[in-house]
Formats: structure tokens, sequence, C-alpha cells
């Protein structure tokens, strides 16, 4: 994957920033400076004439208190524009250090080429084959990111309908780790309210930036891929004042493309460009989801898994485990075993079967 830097915050940074001392000093040295040589003009300029050559008065080129006061104003407002024009002058040390990671952009990953996006998008259709629809979402998003040039790779909110067990966001991680981006998943059933996901204003007990910032802050990333699982069971949050803080309604902004370019952090009160973040939501049912988030992700239906693919997963497993193959195969049986053609063990279920098989192959017998 090929990387790139862009500018995601809209904040400055200046490698040196005066003191209202220094720049006092420096003013003075320089008005000091000035009237000297335009002393020193007057002089060259008396004698030209052919009037009397003058001593040049020192004293008389010292500053007055009416001086002092405008310079210590003037050293003030360039001061205070400065901070300003950082886009930081209400925030503290620690909040501008953690922006500094910042401060050369993130990065963006994106495919080289579609034969790429090609090879990507076989890779996961090969491990993952009843995925298809969601893979092959993001295979015609590949294509159009290299065919529009763009700086890295973009793909639409993804909504994965579909039972409980079949790999949604195993799914997901399994992207982040092809296209080379990290990623993040957020519970929606242990943390239903916004705070988790956006974060939270300064002066609560746990503010925080969230979740989404953290990860670009932490891996100084633009394009990380964000997992909301079981989405419909984040429900509804409010306070005892009634207002509401539902994980829902925080996505609506950051899911379009238009308002996540111009996203403003509750924590650090700072504009960024999330438009970049992949965004990857899971669900079981679509009952509790509100109609302004299913129009801007329409579910993607997947169905339930067939026991050849779960054979198929815990054979690709298997090999990426360096399990004998007898371990697999004792697995197959298990899973063909279960009645009827589709049921039986769920991926989590194979992927704990392959865990101890793995254990039990690679534990020291004991004498």
């Amino acid at each position: 994957m090929l990387k790139s830097n862009i500018p995601i915050a809209n904040i400055r940074f200046f490698d040196k920033t005066p003191t209202v001392a220094d720049l006092e000093r420096r003013f003075s040295r320089f008005l000091r400076g000035f009237r000297e040589q335009r002393c020193v003009a007057r002089q060259i300029e008396r004698v030209a004439e052919g009037g009397p050559k003058e001593d040049f008065d020192l004293y008389g080129n010292s500053l007055s208190t009416q001086d002092k006061i405008k310079i210590e104003r003037r050293a003030l407002r360039y001061v205070e524009r400065q901070e300003a024009a950082t886009g930081m002058q209400h925030l503290g040390t620690n909040e501008r250090n953690a922006l500094r990671r910042l401060q050369n952009g993130a990065t963006v990953s994106r495919v080289s080429n579609e034969h790429d996006a090609d090879v990507l998008a076989a890779t996961l259709h090969e491990e993952m084959p009843w995925m298809g629809p969601a893979t092959e979402h993001i295979w015609h998003a590949m294509q159009k990111s290299v065919r529009e040039g763009r700086p890295g790779f973009q793909f639409a909110p993804l909504l994965l309908l579909g039972p409980p067990g079949i790999g949604k966001s195993h799914w997901a991680r399994r992207l982040g780790k092809l296209l080379e981006v990290p990623t993040t998943v957020v519970e929606a059933t242990g943390e239903p309210a916004s705070f988790a996901l956006v974060g939270s204003q300064r002066g609560w007990g746990s503010a925080g930036p969230g979740k989404v910032l953290e990860t670009i802050l932490r891996e100084k990333c633009a394009n990380p891929i964000m997992v909301v699982d079981e989405v419909e069971k984040a429900g509804e949050v409010s306070s005892e004042k009634g207002l509401r803080f539902s994980l829902t309604d925080a996505l609506l902004p950051l899911l379009e493309s238009m308002t996540a370019k111009t996203w403003k952090c509750p924590y650090y009160r700072v504009q960024f460009d999330l438009s970049w973040v992949g965004w990857v939501l899971t669900a079981n049912s679509l009952r509790g989801l509100p109609e302004p988030l299913l129009s801007r992700c329409p579910p993607l239906e997947l169905p339930p898994m067939s026991k050849q693919h779960l054979v198929g997963f815990a054979w690709n497993l298997g090999k990426a485990r360096n399990l004998p193959d007898d371990a697999v195969a004792g697995i197959e049986d298990i899973i063909l075993s279960c009645q009827g053609s589709i049921g039986g063990p769920s991926l989590r279920t194979v992927k704990r079967m392959i865990e101890r098989a793995e254990i039990a192959y690679t534990r020291p017998l004991l004498h």
C-alpha cells in the first residue's frame, strides 16, 4: 500500500513562538537603530549642505515612556494574533501536545493501481466468500479511488446486516489489515452513548476526545477503519435534563462526507476532516435503527453461513496457524456433523476450536 500525508486539522504550529518580553526587546532595538540611522542621515545631509557637523546625542535617542507603552501594546497584539492563528488559543498545554502529532498531517493509505485492488478483493473474497456483497462494495471503491487519483482510499459507509456469528467484525478487521490501516471496534451494547465515539466537552468527569480521534492521533492515520458492532442495540441515551447522547445521533454527521469534512470535536473544539475514515456498521436486524442512519448507510444483507463456508474458513485459519491437517480435519468433522446444510457452530465457535487446537498442539509434553 502507498502512503501519503494530508492535513486533517484546522490548526497551525509555529516552530518558535516569541514571548511578549522577547518582542519588546526586539521592537525597542529596532526603534533605536531606526532613529540612529535617521540622525546619521540628517547629519550627512547637513554637512553636504555646508552646515556644521554635530555630535550624535545618544541620550536623545533613548525611548520615552510613550514609546515603551506603544511597544508593549504591539507586542501583546502580535502574540494574541499568533495565538489566534494556531486555532488552539483555548487549549491547555496537554491538549496542544496531543494535537502536535498532527503537525505534519496524517497518513492515508491508497491502492497503487487497479490490479492491486483486484488482488486485495480476491484475497478477501477467497478467505470469506459469504461476505461477497461487502467485498464487492470495497472492490468498486478501491477501483474508483485509483481512477480518480485520490491521495487515499475512501469508501462509502457500510451497514452489514446479517445473522450473528458470521464474521462481520472479523471481515472488517481483515480488511483493515489488508489495507494496512488501524481498525478500532466500538461495541454499541457496552458503549451506547455518543461519548465513546466522538468524545465529550471538557468539564465532564470523563471528558475525552472519543475513539475516532484517539485512533487518528495514536496512529497518525487519517483513514482508519471504525467498526460499530451491533449498532441496532445502541438504544436511546439521555441526560436528566432531556439532552440526547445516543450513538446513532453522533454517527449521522460522520457518515455524510460533506459534514465529516468540517466536523468539530466537542473536546478539543477544533475542526477536523474525518471524511477519510472508513465506517463499517454491523447489525443483526434493522429494528431500532433510525431512518436518517439507514438513508446515509443503506444496509447490505448477508446470508447465513453454510457448512462449506465454515469448513473452508477452518482450513484457511488452520493453515495460517500452522496446524496439522488431522487437527483441522477433526474440526471439519464436528462442523459437518451438525444437522442441516445451514446452521451448526458460528464463526466465533470455529475460531475458538482452532485456537484450542493450536494450544493443544503447541503445549509441551509433561514426562
